[in-house]
């Protein structure tokens, strides 16, 4: 006789990301790394050499000192729309280089 599972996926994937929690966070700064090109756009994406999540900070290197300066005014903001994409509190921080 068989036996029905009758989880739903999201019960399954809530189990999974409770008992590997690395997992989770990983996923989670993946969405970051992705909410940069699209909340900013290709314009700034092309200027943008290097991106990584630690520590709850996001680290920009960019190739462009005017975008670099007007990107730092307003990282509250970023912050906000980048974790808004990613739908949690993944970082508190942006730093900009």
């Amino acid at each position: 006789m068989q036996r029905k599972n009758t989880q739903m996926i999201g019960e399954v994937l809530r189990d999974i990301f409770e008992e590997n929690t690395e997992l989770y966070e990983k996923i989670l700064e993946i969405r970051i790394k992705r909410a940069w090109g699209v909340v900013l756009g290709d314009m700034v994406l092309q200027y943008t050499r290097n991106l990584y999540v630690k520590d709850q900070v996001l680290y920009v290197s960019l190739t462009s000192s005017v975008l670099r300066n007007e990107l730092t005014l307003c990282r509250d903001r970023l912050v906000k729309s980048l974790n808004d994409y990613a739908r949690s509190a993944v970082i508190k921080e942006i730093v900009i280089r």
